[in-house]
């Protein structure tokens, strides 16, 4: 087998192999020193010493000298008890034995405990041992959990890569300007027609626009609310445009009595759906970016087309008051290159010619690339990146299955 570190050289997952092997040796190497002890022999040790230790510092002050006999006799009968029931194998047994002889007699001083303690130090490795082992079972554990999270992300890359193989013949680079015009300018017109529809016209005729747009399925906009659609509909306020009944929404009671009918009625239905008025905007009518694919667009142009005509009719009665009321047959609608349907049926066209299909493909690449995908597609190395990748990724698979520890 192919060593992993050697095969994870040059690649993304180098660094988390190498970690991987490192924590993985140094725990053999541990549990190899534990082997050799005998781990039933190590762990008596250590817990022979922590025992010990704790009687030590417990009876110390009490036990020494002409003291309190009663903890000296404590004292003595559980020290001594606590080194006979330790195996002569266990690691450092003999310094325990020493420091029983020590005290196995009728008075203790202070230089008996310190012999004590000195003797069963060489005890202290056993739980010094043990407790790299845990550190190194633990580094162990981190560095498999991260080898195993890097091969999430490397299979995840590779099949990122290969979806952007498919995009190996698309010219990124090119640029979108012939597309994204004809958009803007549909955009631009729209917004600013609806705009003027809604500072000028009635409001009732707004919600009448919004609920036609909201009939038709792929224009996208909502219906607006129930209670509210009804009052602009039936109360003679719905008469005013919607940005007069929102400043009418903002007076006192008193001084809102001299400009409707039923002041109540205009605060309770206006005033509550503020919410809804502030976001109530061309948004749902204008093309987003990337566009659609072209039949989609089509479709909803087409759905568009009599709300654009709609509010086309409105800003040339706003701009031209004594223009003849237009005819509401759209056939009969007069398109000039400055009306939203002009840009429309500008745009219309453009997705009937082959050259927005690629346009299209380009910019939803382009949406959905981050720049190092960018550079990947439109530098022609995106083969080169995925053959480093499925590297990774082997070193890593063959990392995990050497430096495992049963």
């Amino acid at each position: 087998m192919t060593d992993p570190a050697t095969a994870a050289a040059g690649t993304p997952a180098q660094e988390v192999v190498a970690e991987l092997e490192a924590a993985f040796e140094h725990h053999q190497i541990i549990d190899s020193e534990i082997n050799e002890i005998g781990e039933r022999n190590l762990k008596a040790a250590a817990d022979g010493y922590r025992n010990a230790t704790r009687l030590l510092d417990s009876y110390e002050e009490t036990a020494v000298g002409s003291g309190d006999f009663s903890s000296y006799l404590e004292f003595q009968s559980q020290f001594l008890s606590l080194i006979e029931q330790l195996p002569d194998s266990a690691m450092a047994a003999e310094g325990f034995q020493r420091a029983s002889d020590r005290m196995d007699k009728r008075r203790l001083k202070t230089s008996d405990f310190d012999f004590a303690r000195e003797a069963i130090e060489p005890a202290s490795e056993a739980t010094a041992l043990l407790t790299r082992r845990e550190e190194a079972a633990d580094a162990y554990r981190s560095a498999r959990h991260e080898a195993k999270t890097t091969l999430k992300d490397l299979e995840a890359d590779r099949k990122r890569l290969e979806e952007l193989q498919t995009l190996g013949d698309l010219e990124v680079s090119v640029s979108l300007k012939p597309l994204r015009e004809p958009i803007e300018a549909y955009n631009d017109a729209i917004a600013e027609a609806f705009e003027t529809f809604r500072k000028t016209q009635p409001a009732r005729e707004l919600f009448e626009l919004l609920a036609a747009a909201a009939d038709r399925p792929l224009v996208g906009i909502s219906r607006p609310p129930r209670e509210l659609a009804e009052y602009i509909a039936t109360a003679p306020a719905g008469q005013e445009p919607l940005s007069t009944l929102r400043t009418y929404a903002e007076y006192s009671p008193s001084k809102l009595q001299h400009y409707v009918e039923d002041p109540g009625a205009l605060r309770t239905n206006v005033a509550v759906h503020q919410t809804y008025l502030d976001r109530l905007g061309s948004e749902p009518l204008t093309i987003e970016w990337p566009p659609a694919e072209a039949g989609v667009l089509r479709a909803r142009l087409e759905e568009l087309a009599p709300i654009v005509r709609r509010l086309d009719r409105a800003v040339a009665a706003d701009s031209d008051t004594d223009a003849d009321e237009t005819d509401d047959n759209a056939d009969s609608t007069d398109e000039s290159d400055s009306s939203v349907e002009f840009y429309r049926r500008q745009l219309a066209r453009f997705t009937r010619r082959e050259e927005y299909d690629r346009l299209r493909d380009v910019a939803v690449a382009r949406a959905e690339l981050d720049d190092h995908e960018f550079e990947l597609v439109s530098s022609g190395t995106i083969d080169s990146e995925l053959e480093a990748v499925e590297s990774a990724l082997e070193a890593v698979e063959a990392a995990l299955e050497t430096y495992r520890i049963e």
